[in-house]
């Protein structure tokens, strides 16, 4: 890793084996912070359908981070699998990622995107509130406990 690191965020294949190690590590972390039953994964299989896209983040050509936009109806696009390696933590990857991920959003007339995320992922939360995210009760079908935090966007039409 280096200072003037070259970070480029593409979309990927969720099946690719690079982005099946970041899914194993970002599961590993999550099931260490959240009792089980309460972690909403998805595999690389269910990320692999038409109704999401997912992004890479290379720093350096290095597999980075990673994030995913899965759309629902009535205009509403969910924010999935956001994770940045340790190693890259402090680099904006997560910022950059959640942009792209906007960006394909307001592209495709998106209206809202919706999130659920952990209650000890306070790296997290700043990361979606300084992207203009705020704070909501449950969202699509995720219940309401004590171990999820719920955000939302609305994009203008």
């Amino acid at each position: 890793m280096t200072a003037t690191s070259d970070i480029v965020i593409e979309m990927e294949d969720p099946l690719r084996w690079e982005m099946r190690e970041l899914i194993a590590e970002l599961n590993e972390i999550l099931s260490q912070l959240t009792p089980p039953g309460f972690c909403y994964h998805m595999t690389a299989e269910e990320m692999a359908r038409p109704d999401t896209t997912v992004f890479m983040a290379r720093a350096n050509g290095e597999a980075a981070g990673c994030g995913a936009l899965r759309r629902h109806g009535g205009g509403i696009g969910e924010v999935k699998r956001m994770y940045t390696r340790p190693a890259w933590r402090g680099h904006k990857i997560g910022a950059r990622v959640l942009a792209a991920i906007e960006a394909l959003a307001r592209r495709e007339s998106v209206r809202q995107l919706v999130l659920e995320t952990g209650h000890q992922h306070h790296a997290a939360w700043h990361v979606y509130e300084q992207a203009g995210f705020s704070r909501c009760g449950p969202v699509l079908d995720y219940a309401d406990t004590p171990y999820s935090v719920f955000y939302q966007k609305r994009l203008a039409a």
